[in-house]
């Protein structure tokens, strides 16, 4: 499979690329932009912003990012991920049309911060992170747009969530149940019976994404049962007229509240950062020609694109890993893909914006509480669990403070629990944050030799060295001088090994053999034994 994928010739790029790939490229981002539209709307009104806002930001994301973005095959826009953190700022900064005026002029700066973090080359930035507190930061923001669409699903009056945290919000599920509107919740939950059966559906009509599955049930439905006269108007979208809400919308009043102004400046910079280059990382490997993104120019690609967008007054983007791997399957081959999923959505939104204020907000809020079971499934449990007990752990601790916290305590905690659990099992103080790295060469192939640790708060600088290595060598990572390896090296030594042998070089992973693994997974960490 490797030497086929690297006789495939490679798609051309810019407008060689265009006119090489047009059908291609224009028929996948057709698909994503009937996937990207309800999904836009739904997180807009998810973060308390205006729900054509989400609309912007797509159209931003595609239209315009592509022309800078680093990455060929993902898709630009709202992500769920982010629905915490612009909700959460829309609030801290007063809620209503002034929480969400402030909280763009933090998203302005954010996005300033992201272009910096790609000029500066940070775009390696995820690799500091360990990978089972990112998991739990992940899976707790799906447990938190679980409990907050829940009340939408059941259609019930904005009244009675207002000030309620997540913890809160699924205690009163009982409440909402006997407050509950039978008609928006019947097609709420018909919409999101589709939405969970989809992918299990094995016949032709499989091609047609759930969410515009779930639109071509819920529009006739909504219509049929008629809504507009016989619901309260929060049942239905509202979006207005485009061209109307293009304006400039961002409120930097919001930095007299200096400790929330940079707090959010901080989160949204951070997690949109990680979730676009975690993004990125996993499409480069579903990419069919073996391509490798530039990280940082992408990342330099989202700070222009977010700080336009917060500008006009739209959420903010990433890579968004759903919409960039629907593009993939649907043989994207371009940055045009992209483009043309933002340019959909822009005809649409001009051409037939009336057709969107007939979706209901119980069939957005059934995409979305979808998207949340995605990332806090039980299976994500289950195989951080047989990574090994201690990753568990730091997955458990970094929900658990993001739920009762933010998103910031919570990723802050489970870095901790990993730094404590490292000085526990062996690894010496003075290599947590620097390993001592030998690189040797002799004729065709060069030895890493890693000494005392290798763990995620140090692996920066062994990926400096192994970067520096020129492609299509034999490399040989000799860790037998290391007291512990931890479970993010661990994979991110694999992830190297796959992409260095994609380019035509060869790795070799030596010295662990004489470690203790902590469980029976291959990507475990691993404990030097002491003879």
């Amino acid at each position: 499979m490797e030497t086929e994928n690297k006789n495939l010739k490679l798609p051309l790029d810019g407008l060689a690329g265009l006119k090489e790939n047009f059908s291609t490229d224009a028929i996948s981002g057709f698909i994503v932009f009937l996937l990207a539209l309800p999904l836009s709307l739904g997180i807009a009104k998810a973060s308390e912003f205006p729900p054509i806002m989400g609309l912007i930001t797509a159209i931003i994301g595609g239209i315009i990012v592509s022309f800078f973005m680093g990455s060929r095959l993902t898709i630009k826009g709202p992500a769920a991920g982010l629905i915490v953190i612009v909700a959460g700022a829309v609030g801290e900064f007063g809620g209503g049309e002034i929480g969400w005026h402030f909280a763009l002029g933090a998203m302005v700066v954010a996005g300033i911060v992201q272009i910096l973090f790609g000029v500066f080359k940070l775009g390696k930035l995820a690799d500091f992170f360990p990978l089972s507190a990112i998991h739990g930061m992940l899976a707790a923001i799906g447990l938190i747009i679980i409990a907050k669409q829940i009340p939408v699903l059941l259609d019930v009056a904005p009244a009675m969530v207002k000030g309620k945290g997540p913890i809160e919000l699924l205690a009163s599920i009982p409440t909402f149940i006997m407050h509950m509107d039978p008609k928006a919740t019947l097609v709420g939950l018909v919409s999101l019976t589709i939405m969970l059966i989809w992918p299990f559906i094995n016949h032709p009509i499989k091609k047609i994404p759930a969410p515009l599955m779930v639109l071509l049930f819920a529009v006739p439905a909504e219509l049929m049962l008629d809504f507009q006269k016989t619901e309260p108007a929060y049942a239905l979208v509202h979006i207005g007229n485009l061209l109307e809400n293009v304006k400039i919308n961002v409120d930097f009043a919001g930095f007299a509240q200096t400790g929330v102004f940079i707090k959010y400046v901080i989160m949204f910079a951070l997690v949109g950062t990680l979730e676009s280059l975690l993004t990125v990382k996993a499409i480069d490997m579903l990419d069919p020609f073996r391509r490798k993104s530039d990280t940082n120019k992408d990342l330099i690609a989202i700070g222009i694109g977010n700080t336009l967008a917060a500008i006009l007054g739209g959420l903010p983007m990433i890579s968004e890993v759903a919409r960039s791997s629907s593009n993939v399957n649907n043989g994207a081959k371009t940055r045009w893909a992209n483009f043309f999923h933002g340019f959909f959505i822009l005809g649409f939104v001009l051409l037939a914006s009336h057709l969107i204020e007939l979706i209901p907000n119980t069939a957005l809020a059934a995409m979305l509480i979808t998207v949340g079971i995605k990332l806090a499934h039980p299976k994500e449990f289950i195989q951080t669990f047989k990574i090994g007990k201690e990753q568990l752990a730091i997955f458990l601790v970094t929900i658990f403070f993001t739920l009762f916290e933010d998103l910031l305590v919570g990723i802050a905690a489970g870095m901790l629990l990993k730094i404590i659990i490292h000085l526990f099992n062996g690894a010496p103080i003075g290599s947590l944050f620097k390993a001592p790295v030998i690189v040797s060469f002799t004729e065709d192939s060069y030895l890493v030799e890693i000494e005392k640790s290798a763990v995620f708060t140090n692996y920066l600088g062994i990926k400096s060295k192994l970067d520096a290595i020129p492609p299509g060598f034999n490399i040989t990572i000799d860790l037998k001088n290391t007291k512990l390896i931890d479970h993010s090296v661990m994979e991110n030594l694999h992830h190297f090994e796959h992409d260095y042998n994609a380019n035509g070089g060869h790795v070799s992973i030596i010295g662990h053999e004489s470690h203790t693994p902590v469980s029976k997974h291959h990507l475990a960490a691993r404990k030097k034994q002491i003879s």
